[in-house]
């Protein structure tokens, strides 16, 4: 089993780092607010006052916050997290941020002497709880082979190309997240505006070629107007955002994902940020003045 530092205890991290000490590694936690530790500290994780003390004697040290600045500030600032890992020790970042960022990162981590692996996942609240993340990971294979029993306690890893690509992956996996989910709100909008009963029309398209897991899952936050955030739409609009600028710079168009990403864009700017993603159907409604 192995010791493991894991900076950024939210939603999706605080159940991360419950399924890896059921796995038997051992996880060492820091969180700004040290009363949000409360939970991990009582399943056996052993908090850290200080940022810096999370790099101290273990072998992965694992990044799950909101942004690439943030991780950036986290990781390599005076008296940060990677400050006291030895040689040779892994940096997982496995926050959602720019193919660019990962790549910094990685040279960063080389030029300190370490070892470097970006890896988001999807799955969202539920997939992080049941340790069945899609876990897209980006680096060299051997530094990947090494981390492989980490990651498995957390849900399927698969090395998808060199240092970044892991990010790249996400930015594939977010634009058909948030296309769906416009899809997905778009046809209950019109089944439910049309006379049928969207919950029926759902049971009816389930097993389909239109099935999916967002139609399932998402489909009944949308028809129980249940937005609890489990991926919040700011967090969405920061990832398509990011698709389309990485786009951009390959000289890509890519006219479905900014349609869909004026739409969040939209939701965000009337205030829904902090709703779950699928709260997309709310801005559909506004725009059908219903």
């Amino acid at each position: 089993m192995s010791s493991i530092g894991f900076v950024g205890t939210g939603i999706m991290g605080s159940p991360m780092v419950l399924n890896l000490l059921k796995a038997g590694h051992q996880v060492k936690v820091w969180n700004r607010t040290p009363s949000k530790l409360k939970k991990l500290v009582e399943a056996g994780a052993t908090p850290c006052a200080e940022l810096e003390q999370i790099g101290q004697d273990v072998a992965f040290l694992i990044c799950m916050l909101s942004d690439g600045k943030t991780c950036d500030e986290v990781l390599f600032q005076d008296k940060g997290a990677t400050s006291q890992l030895k040689p040779n020790s892994t940096v997982i970042v496995m926050s959602s941020i720019p193919v660019e960022t990962a790549q910094e990162q990685a040279k960063k981590c080389n030029e300190l002497g370490l070892q470097y692996l970006d890896a988001p996942v999807s799955g969202g609240e539920k997939g992080a709880i049941n340790a069945s993340l899609a876990i897209m990971v980006g680096g060299d294979e051997h530094v990947f082979s090494q981390a492989e029993s980490v990651f498995k306690a957390l849900g399927r890893p698969v090395l998808v190309g060199n240092a970044g690509c892991g990010e790249l992956a996400k930015l594939v996996n977010q634009m058909i997240v948030a296309s769906t989910i416009a899809t997905v709100s778009e046809g209950l909008l019109l089944a439910q505006q049309g006379g049928a009963d969207p919950w029926k029309v759902r049971e009816a398209l389930s097993g389909g070629f239109a099935d999916s897991p967002i139609l399932q899952q998402h489909g009944e936050r949308i028809l129980s107007q249940n937005f609890v955030p489990g991926g919040a739409a700011r967090t969405q609009l920061k990832d398509t955002h990011t698709a389309i600028a990485h786009a951009d710079s390959l000289g890509l168009k890519l006219p479905v994902a900014q349609l869909v990403d004026q739409l969040f864009e939209n939701m965000v700017n009337a205030g829904d940020g902090d709703l779950d993603h699928s709260g997309l159907f709310l801005e559909l409604k506004r725009m059908n003045q219903l």
